[in-house]
């Protein structure tokens, strides 16, 4: 059998009605379980693999192909796994996906895909996703807007590497593509109600049918609700809850004539209290929490106990609609696909994870995406067929967000203030000491650190591109096909960021304050009529000893009030667009995709691809942006930190333009694109009862947009290259009809090739943390047919393993200036931090030939725990939080299907 990259021959057609009801079961690699009736007329080699579970139909390549066929790393799980593994919104999908890493962080919104070890950016709207999400054909920008439950879902393909050349949407990593069931000219639906521990109380309906003879409808709805198995022990309340709801509505215009519509609108709403953040490690600050009157979880990060001065809020709001139209024109059918949506996003969090009220955040984030795409597909008899396209996307991002004091915060920030001293002395910490501060710097008692606003900031983007898109493939020879793709893509982005810092000690530069205190004391006037004239007359008259005061402010060995630069943690905010940074970028690149695929046998093919990928740059949307080294050059003090000075900052273009503000220090606004490489092979072979599918691969980054959080804020910077090498091996095996075996492992070697820019140093040569060696996904499924009354008993069981990797590159605050590599510290300290996962998950479901099926499940069966990740203590030094995993859930589930 032979299939080109854009068509279907009549035997294709007529195999895949065939055996599609035989491929229900298949798992993960199944799709399309439609209720059909069989053609005679399918080949016999596809009759037999029909029958056997084994031909698969994917639409990886914009069109429907079996999986053998498909030139592409594809992995594809069905509805009907999805049902029957209780995998209910894109999070659990990674246990049945190898490749695939799904991880949430501290809020909802916070959900990141990784795929083949790539992938960033959920924790700032500004990072575009290195991996795309598109429902229906249509881009989810944004991980907020894809994790609302999964309903009514056909088939869920994950794309492994870089996607360009059919997707209009540049994906540097990779594409998950979800497919939902089409509205349906005969009525029908199914009705569904789950309980489970935790009170999990889940319902879904869909109902589908005629409304004229050209026109169906479809609706459907969910409604999950969980109580919370994380408890705030201080407050007596549960946490890491689910309530969430959405609808969807459909309609297909089909008359069986050139024009085809479809229509969708949905509307989804979460309302949780998320997420549960465990105690890693205790800082030397921990006692101070306790001095305040406050709490903090102990080490074990597992126990789902924590301790928090408020309930961490997290509100979403996603709506939007799409229509799609297909027409054809003869031998070419022409696609448009319009969409429009929109994203909320408002959280808010005791982000000091302690029962002591310190610090509070805010984020009130809004999107608005408008996205079209034209694409021209031919289906010619001849050897030679193309696909072109064309993709516009404009997105506004809007963000207001702000930090709060707490009642605490005084006081907590005051012992930490004397807490070196009282160390040296061999006595508890003690108050008094921000008093002292404000009494010499001349500021209002009880300023520093009061109660109140901390921060307040106000950032937004405007995301405009459009790109040209298409493949062509020639088919040489009856067995051998050419495809050569191609995507231009142009880029632009107009970013604006301001905040206002509140703090009156983040607002002085202590470098500066020890200049001024010593010219006064010099010329015997009040430090408050000492200004910038006062100070450069000083230093031309007196150069050698403004020298020496200059070389004493700096040094943290003479100068006391240094010692207070570790509470100065949200000074000014230089805001921009200025006269020097314009807050914006303007990005373009060719992309490409080269590809011979062979047709060895009838069972067995085999493709080569050499492809390229890209992703725009990516905008730092956070209170961590700081101008580049090219733009401002910070005064250093004796051990290498900025200092903060004003007055000693030496010549660049932010300081001559008068621009400078206090404990201004450089980093990144934005990090530059990222070209993705892939060289792959790939076999694909179909037996009867037997199925394996084998990528081989080395693929790489050339500026990945790494991203990770220090403390008080996010570090944008790009790799100079991060590399993969690996493989992956799908099979599906098929003993007899009844029984389904599938095991899917990747493999992945990762290496920061160069990075010597990381917020922990040079991590050159290093293997990048959070990319699991080996990952397994295996399942059972057997069907028994009880008698033959077409009723059945079908057992599931799956397992998911990661094995044991580190959790993150380094700890921003373990680092040690005083060391020649100060960096050392905080990379040894995260070498520490590894986890596995191992994960077992099973359900037995009676389903009679009436409709009705009777499902019992659990979800992580032997309990297994661990942490997604780790992250610095806010405000608390060399404090370590991270993220457990969910404990084992279990349920019942009742659907009836009409």
């Amino acid at each position: 059998m032979k299939f080109n990259a854009f068509g279907r021959t009549h035997a294709v057609r007529t195999a895949m009605l065939a055996g599609v009801a035989a491929v229900a079961f298949v798992a993960p690699t199944a799709v399309m379980a439609q209720d059909e009736v069989a053609s005679q007329e399918e080949e016999p080699e596809e009759a037999e693999l029909a029958a056997s579970g084994n031909l698969i139909i994917v639409t990886a390549s914009k069109r429907e192909q079996t999986l053998q066929d498909t030139p592409i790393a594809v992995s594809v799980t069905t509805g009907e796994t999805l049902e029957r593994a209780q995998i209910r919104d894109l999070i659990d999908l990674q246990t049945v996906s190898p490749s695939l890493r799904v991880s949430q962080l501290q809020n909802a919104a916070s959900t990141t895909f990784i795929i083949r070890g790539f992938g960033n950016g959920a924790n700032n709207f500004g990072i575009e996703p290195s991996v795309g999400v598109f429902i229906d054909n249509v881009f989810r920008s944004r991980s907020a807007g894809q994790i609302a439950d999964l309903a009514n879902v056909s088939r869920i393909e994950v794309l492994n590497g870089p996607q360009s050349t059919l997707f209009g949407k540049n994906a540097s990593a990779g594409v998950i593509s979800v497919v939902t069931r089409e509205p349906q000219f005969e009525f029908g639906g199914s009705v569904s109600a789950t309980y489970g521990n935790y009170d999990l109380m889940v319902v879904k309906a869909d109902v589908t049918g005629p409304l004229t003879d050209s026109i169906a409808f479809a609706v459907d709805g969910s409604y999950n609700k969980r109580d919370g198995y994380a408890t705030i022990v201080n407050l007596d309340e549960k946490i890491n809850d689910r309530d969430r709801y959405g609808v969807r509505g459909q309609l297909l215009f089909d008359n069986g004539g050139a024009l085809r519509l479809r229509a969708i609108g949905d509307y989804n709403k979460i309302d949780e209290l998320c997420c549960n953040v465990g105690n890693v490690r205790f800082g030397p600050t921990a006692p101070l929490v306790f001095g305040v009157g406050g709490a903090i979880g102990n080490e074990d990060a597992l126990s789902d106990r924590g301790y928090l001065n408020t309930l961490p809020r997290n509100e979403i709001e996603s709506y939007g609609g799409s229509l799609q139209g297909d027409l054809e024109l003869g031998a070419l059918t022409l696609t448009s696909i319009t969409a429009y949506r929109e994203l909320s996003n408002l959280s808010n969090q005791d982000v000091d994870f302690t029962s002591a009220d310190i610090v509070n955040e805010l984020r009130d984030q809004k999107v608005e995406t408008f996205t079209q795409e034209f694409r021209l597909t031919s289906d010619f008899d001849g050897p030679l067929n193309f696909l072109l396209g064309g993709f516009y996307f404009d997105e506004a991002v809007e963000q207001n967000s702000a930090l709060t004091t707490g009642a605490n915060s005084r006081l907590f920030f005051d012992l930490l203030a004397d807490a070196p001293a009282a160390a040296r002395a061999g006595r508890a910490p003690q108050p008094g000491t921000l008093g002292f501060v404000e009494s010499q710097l001349g500021l209002p008692t009880g300023s520093i650190f009061s109660q109140g606003p901390l921060t307040a900031e106000q950032f937004s983007l405007d995301n405009t591109s459009y790109s040209a898109f298409g493949t062509v493939d020639f088919e040489v020879t009856d067995w051998l096909t050419l495809t050569g793709g191609f995507n231009y893509t142009k880029d632009k982005k107009d970013f604006a960021l301001a905040q206002q810092s509140f703090d009156e000690l983040s607002n002085i530069s202590l470098v500066d304050a020890f200049i001024v205190g010593q010219i006064a004391a010099a010329t015997m006037t009040p430090p408050s009529q000492i200004g910038p004239a006062q100070i450069a007359a000083f230093a031309a008259g007196n150069p050698a000893v403004f020298g020496a005061i200059a070389s004493a402010a700096t040094n943290t060995a003479v100068n006391p009030l240094l010692g207070l630069t570790a509470l100065q943690f949200q000074p000014p905010f230089l805001n921009l667009p200025n006269s020097v940074e314009p807050g914006r970028t303007r990005d373009s690149d060719w992309s490409y995709t080269l590809r011979a695929s062979a047709e060895l046998t009838d069972q067995i093919n085999a493709y080569v691809t050499y492809a390229t990928g890209f992703k725009a740059s990516s905008v730092n949307l956070s209170r961590d942006s700081r101008p580049s080294a090219s733009d401002f050059t910070p005064a250093l003090l004796s051990n290498g930190a900025p200092s903060g000075s004003v007055i000693l900052a030496p010549s660049s273009p932010i300081r001559d333009a008068g621009l400078i503000v206090p404990n201004l220090s450089t980093g990144s606004r934005f990090a530059g694109p990222e070209d993705a490489t892939v060289k792959e092979i790939g076999i694909k072979a179909s037996f009867p009862g037997l199925a394996v599918n084998l990528a081989v691969f080395d693929q790489t980054i050339e500026g990945f947009q790494s991203f990770a959080f220090t403390g008080t804020g996010f570090a944008l910077a790009n790799a100079g290259k991060q590399s993969t090498r690996g493989f992956e091996l799908d099979t599906t095996i098929t003993p007899i009809p009844a029984l389904v075996f599938t095991f899917a492992t990747t493999y992945l070697d990762a290496n920061y090739d160069s990075f010597t820019g990381s917020a922990v140093g040079d991590l050159s040569g290093s293997r990048p943390a959070g990319i699991p060696e080996w990952t397994i996904a295996t399942s059972a499924t057997y069907t028994h047919e009880l008698g033959s009354s077409g009723n059945n008993l079908i057992g599931r069981v799956d397992y998911y393993h990661e094995s044991q990797t580190q959790l993150l590159d380094g700890l921003p605050d373990f680092i040690d200036r005083t060391l020649a590599d100060p960096f050392a510290p905080a990379r040894d300290i995260a070498k520490q931090y590894r986890r596995e996962v191992n994960e077992v998950n099973a359900s037995l479901t009676l389903a009679l030939d009436m409709g009705l099926e009777v499902s019992a499940w659990v979800r992580n069966l032997t309990d297994d725990r661990n942490l997604s990740t780790i992250f610095p203590g806010v405000a608390q030094s060399q404090t370590i939080s991270g993220y457990p995993n969910q404990p084992r859930t279990y349920g019942g589930t009742v659907r009836f299907k009409f």
